[in-house]
């Protein structure tokens, strides 16, 4: 077809969705006390991936590719530090009971994945601010916090980005329906 703006307008379903819509709501399973701050203080994050890898077989010389196992690539999100450390403070308390600083110990509670382990969410709104999907994650927990780089010739609010490994992801709610969801 030749190129046609209107076409191309017509396709764009409610004028393309958002980057900035976005909310993350993460349940610390340790720690809780700075879960209501996070919706507001994670200012950048991603819509999560899952990739399907193909296990080949051969046969005659030829390569037959079939469906393997899925795999998820970890997730990161950005936070804004505000002066009372609470988000910091408690992701640092989350990863310490995963595997303590000093005594290189599980504080959790105990050993079972269920105690560390937790949910998260991060929610796409359209500019209407309906709910347009609702990524779930299972089985999420902190592997990484990142350094807050400090120096005098800097003046701007400080963030720091954690990455989080997790079992899988799940789609529930929004008005897009539920590809690999629920």
């Amino acid at each position: 077809m030749a190129f046609n703006i209107n076409s191309f307008a017509g396709a764009l379903k409610g004028d393309g969705a958002r980057s900035s819509l976005f909310e993350v709501q993460i349940t610390n399973p340790i720690n809780g006390v700075a879960d209501a701050q996070v919706p507001f203080l994670v200012k950048a994050s991603s819509i999560p991936s899952s990739t399907l890898t193909p296990m080949p077989i051969k046969y005659f010389g030829r390569e037959v590719k079939l469906a393997g196992s899925r795999t998820f690539e970890d997730w990161n999100v950005t936070v804004i530090n505000d002066e009372d450390f609470a988000v910091r403070n408690s992701m640092e308390e989350w990863s310490n009971a995963v595997n303590s600083h000093q005594g290189n110990l599980r504080t959790a509670g105990g050993s079972a994945p269920s105690l560390y382990k937790s949910t998260a969410q991060i929610t796409q709104f359209s500019k209407t601010g309906e709910v347009l999907r609702v990524y779930n994650f299972v089985g999420i927990f902190p592997t990484s916090i990142a350094a807050i780089p400090v120096g005098w010739d800097t003046e701007e609010i400080q963030s720091f980005d954690v990455t989080f490994a997790y079992d899988y992801w799940e789609v529930s709610g929004g008005s897009t329906g539920n590809a690999g969801g629920i």
